[in-house]
């Protein structure tokens, strides 16, 4: 039998030891916050949502080959339910709390007022991005047509899009955002990480309004990204983003494209 009576309780080296970057347990860690990332990715959602609606007859376009305003609104609202409870369920299992993640400690009042002096802020941002685009590299711009623009052909269909960019731009889109930086931060690679590749996704999916649009888009990302990391709170990048959105409708509606 070996003799213990000469170890010291005190030796670091009898201390349990902590995961190690390769150890099992971090990389199942890894893998599943992996997962998690991909399924709230907005494609597996949307994807599985749009077949659904698919097999019950509810097509994406009209007879005259536009975006149908029925689909769009149900898919974007359906979704974004979906998405957010998909979220709150992971940070759950996970033993974390939602508004630990997304409201973190500050008054969300405070951070409204807040992100509503940013909307001015993303504002130039967007204009500066677009117009150094337009003149530098003006292949990007390469649609002359942003085929949402037909879900506004009517003031009502403008209410319907605006109330869609509200929840499943501003809202879905910055809850999404948060909960992938908080993923890379704890799991894959680190905040910054998580910045580059959750903003080049995010602009990907703005690629139907045009490659400008998807590096504009994608540029707006960093900037509210960067305002989540730094206030832990994603109130301000929501009501920012909301607002961006809204006075992009009001603009077309009152000056056109």
């Amino acid at each position: 039998m070996p003799d213990w009576s000469g170890l010291d309780p005190r030796d670091p080296s009898l201390e349990p030891r902590a995961p190690t970057e390769r150890s099992p347990s971090r990389i199942v860690e890894r893998t599943v916050a992996l997962l998690e990332v991909l399924l709230c990715s907005d494609y597996p959602t949307q994807s599985a949502i749009g077949a659904t609606f698919t097999v019950f007859g509810f097509a994406p376009f009209t007879p005259h080959g536009r975006l149908s305003v029925p689909y769009v609104v149900t898919l974007s609202l359906v979704d974004t339910a979906f998405l957010i409870g998909l979220i709150v369920l992971f940070l759950h299992v996970h033993g974390e709390r939602a508004r630990d993640v997304l409201l973190g400690q500050r008054p969300v009042l405070g951070e409204a007022r807040y992100g509503l002096l940013l909307t001015i802020t993303t504002l130039v941002i967007g204009i500066a991005v677009l117009a150094s685009i337009r003149t530098f590299v003006p292949a990007l711009h390469n649609v002359e047509h942003n085929p949402l623009q037909d879900l506004m052909a009517n003031p009502h269909d403008a209410w319907l899009f605006m109330l869609v960019v509200v929840v499943a731009g501003g809202v879905r889109e910055e809850i999404q955002r948060a909960f992938v930086l908080h993923r890379f931060e704890a799991w894959l690679g680190g905040r910054w990480v998580g910045i580059v590749v959750g903003s080049a996704a995010f602009g990907a999916g703005h690629l139907l309004q045009g490659a400008d649009a998807a590096v504009a888009t994608g540029l707006l990302g960093v900037f509210w990204g960067i305002v989540y990391l730094r206030r832990r709170s994603v109130v301000a990048p929501i009501v920012s983003h909301s607002g961006f959105n809204v006075l992009q409708i009001a603009q077309y509606l009152l000056v056109g494209g």
